[in-house]
């Protein structure tokens, strides 16, 4: 059986200069190369191809997330570079005035959006010791 090792995150822009922008300079991960098929980042060790496309349709559920370890610092951070957190309003997934959402267990999820609506997540999760 072959060994899964880094993995890799794909998202797809139709605005690449916008991308450029967003995933380098707001969200602060390295560009590592830039031709004519995608932007690589790297994202603190993970690598994120934003390849380049066509207008598109995104998808409406999360397609990268990032565990963070403060979730409110890390929104404090975004936040005055232009971050939007989404608020959802529903009645099922309570938000607090952040956009942060904590299910039973004790996690807790904020979602926000890249330049071409592509739906993105930061996490902080809540660790029980000697769990499987």
């Amino acid at each position: 059986m072959a060994v899964l090792n880094r993995m890799i995150g794909f998202v797809v822009t139709s605005q690449p200069e916008k991308a450029k922008a967003f995933y380098g300079d707001v969200l602060g991960f390295r560009l590592m190369s830039d031709d004519n098929f995608a932007l690589v980042f790297d994202a603190n060790g993970t690598m994120i191809r934003v390849s380049k496309g066509q207008p598109f349709t995104p998808a409406q559920n999360t397609v990268l997330g990032w565990e963070v370890d403060d979730i409110r610092a890390c929104i404090g951070e975004l936040a005055p570079r232009g971050v939007h957190f989404e608020q959802f309003n529903l009645p099922f997934m309570k938000q607090d005035e952040l956009g942060v959402w904590t299910p039973p267990n004790g996690d807790q999820v904020a979602w926000f959006k890249d330049p071409d609506g592509n739906m993105l997540s930061i996490s902080q999760h809540h660790r029980v010791r000697n769990a499987v």
